[in-house]
């Protein structure tokens, strides 16, 4: 099942490593040339050098403290916007009154509730939990209702008829199918916790990848910048990876990979 599951990651994101590598390549050509001023673009060597140098303080004091944000902020978003969309589908009132007010929610720039955030919680874990929350709420529940929404009448006539009740239909039918579109709600909500968190450790913070980032733009050390930009690049992919195999474990457990 593993080596299934790395041969599917290969062949489906291959042509992306190729890309990355020609991006990376043209980059490193057009810095060494001196095109673009160095505290502009480095070139991606100086970045590597820059993680090689600083990777100490990256890896075991900035990558913790954001690592521990996102998946606070992700896991908490997972259980409160799964709940509420599953509430959201058994009851039509609820959702026609939420519904509206999440897209409204969405609408709000973070950047202007951020400082808000910060006045309730102070310089805490909390202030960057909350943003993350915001950031990642809404995929979640939008996929959970969209999920649980879709056609299953035929489903539940035919467990009706067989005797089950309403617990039972939604276990056995309506959850099921939900799972593609709940997966496609958490694949963006992970990947949203990573910019959430960034964005709270930019705004208030001492320390996380964000806030990293931000001081070393504030001294124009560029590369150093980058390094903490890669890292949480590699987080964002990495639990979107994680994520997309437990898709893939689960629904083909069900039946629906061949």
């Amino acid at each position: 099942m593993t080596a299934s599951l790395l041969k599917r990651l290969i062949r489906n994101y291959a042509p992306a490593l190729l890309l990355s590598l020609l991006i990376l390549t043209a980059w490193e050509i057009i810095a060494r040339l001196g095109l673009t001023p160095s505290f502009i673009l480095p070139s991606p060597s100086a970045i590597w050098t820059a993680l090689a140098t600083d990777r100490r303080l990256l890896l075991t004091v900035h990558l913790p403290a954001t690592l521990l944000e996102v998946l606070a902020g992700f896991s908490l978003s997972v259980v409160c916007g799964s709940l509420l969309g599953t509430g959201m589908h058994l009851f039509r009132p609820l959702a026609k009154a939420l519904y509206p007010l999440l897209v409204i929610s969405q609408t709000l720039p973070l950047i202007a509730l951020s400082p808000l955030f910060i006045m309730w919680f102070g310089y805490t874990l909390w202030s960057k939990v909350a943003i993350v929350f915001l950031t990642a709420f809404f995929p979640v529940v939008v996929g959970t209702y969209d999920g649980l929404g879709k056609n299953t009448q035929s489903y539940r006539e035919l467990m009706l008829t067989l005797g089950a009740n309403r617990r039972q239909i939604l276990c056995k039918v309506s959850v099921p199918l939900a799972l593609p579109s709940f997966f496609s709600g958490l694949k963006l909500s992970v990947v949203y916790s990573v910019i959430g968190a960034t964005l709270g450790e930019w705004l208030g913070g001492s320390r996380g990848l964000g806030y990293f980032s931000r001081r070393m733009a504030g001294n124009l050390q560029s590369a150093e910048m980058f390094a903490a930009i890669v890292i949480l690049s590699a987080l964002g992919i990495a639990m979107f990876l994680c994520i997309a195999g437990l898709e893939t474990i689960l629904l083909k457990k069900r039946g629906r990979y061949s």
